[in-house]
């Protein structure tokens, strides 16, 4: 089964010295995850301001500069993992670094087809 970790955290997290610390485990994380044979990919995404969102009301589209959310933590990246359950996908969501706040999201990727 595949899973999607999906990464929240605060865009605001200024300390230099704790992004690097965050950065560099993030690459050891992604070294056990190759290690491991339960990566499938991953990457960081670059800040939610740059987003745009396509919005549907009433089966009309509008384009709007931003997240589709406009909250104070913002998904910041993803990681798609082979495992063989949820209780497998859960413990390298647990192992995923992040700043003083920030939330993992892990979600069973539904295959089409």
């Amino acid at each position: 089964m595949q899973f999607l970790l999906i990464i929240y955290s605060d865009e605001g997290l200024q300390d230099q010295a704790v992004m690097q610390e965050i950065t560099a485990a993030h690459m050891r994380l992604g070294a056990e995850l190759q290690e491991s044979g339960a990566m499938v990919g991953g990457n960081r995404l670059r800040p939610s301001d740059t987003a745009t969102t396509i919005r549907t009301t009433g089966g009309v589209q509008s384009l709007h500069d931003g997240p589709y959310a406009e909250t104070r933590e913002q998904l910041g990246g993803y990681y798609l993992v082979e495992a063989p359950d949820l209780d497998a996908a859960v413990a390298w969501g647990k192992k995923i670094p992040g700043g003083p706040n920030y939330a993992i999201e892990v979600r069973p990727i539904w295959p089409l087809g």
